[in-house]
């Protein structure tokens, strides 16, 4: 018998001063059973901290062809390719020919990311943006997830605070420079 996603139920008061982002989002997150608990915290910051009218996440870990998370305009069209992890070159390129922007967001090391890139062939590599989660905040909220969570998650000054009931969490959120090919 095949496995069947689990349902995380997020409610966020999002505060993104660095943007002037202020939502509250109502979140169901599927995960899949091959995801680990990392991606989907990864994955669901990464949402919030790109958030803008059109997001949606996708089919994820079930479609490869898709992006995990995608920003479309009014009719559809693919305006953002978000990542998560740690995406090859090849997948890279692909997303650069498919999305004006692309974006990754990492709870890996981003070094080594870096070199896994470095010399391979990704379409306006010089474009494309990796923002690296403070390993420990990834840890802390992985140690905290459950199944239906409450949390208000701030961003300021490229530091993210996320807020569990009374426990406060922060880490920094870093922007790395991709270098073409």
């Amino acid at each position: 018998m095949a496995l069947t996603s689990t349902i995380h139920t997020f409610n966020i008061e999002l505060a993104d001063s660095d943007r002037g982002v202020y939502e509250t989002l109502d979140l169901r997150v599927a995960r899949h059973p091959s995801e680990t608990e990392e991606h989907l915290v990864t994955r669901l910051l990464a949402y919030c901290l790109a958030y803008t009218p059109g997001i949606a996440f996708s089919k994820g870990l079930a479609d490869v062809s898709d992006p995990a998370i995608a920003v479309r305009d009014l009719t559809g069209t693919l305006e953002v390719w978000i990542d998560i992890g740690a995406p090859d070159a090849a997948r890279l390129h692909r997303a650069s020919k498919a999305a004006p922007q692309v974006v990754v967001y990492t709870h890996k090391n981003p070094a080594l990311l870096l070199r896994q890139w470095a010399g391979k062939r990704i379409h306006r590599a010089e474009t494309l943006e990796l923002y690296s989660f403070d390993q420990s905040l990834i840890a802390d909220l992985v140690a905290r997830l459950e199944r239906r969570m409450n949390l208000v998650v701030s961003m300021a000054d490229g530091h993210l605070y996320v807020t569990i009931g009374d426990e406060a969490l922060g880490g920094a959120v870093e922007r790395h420079h991709v270098s073409a090919a």
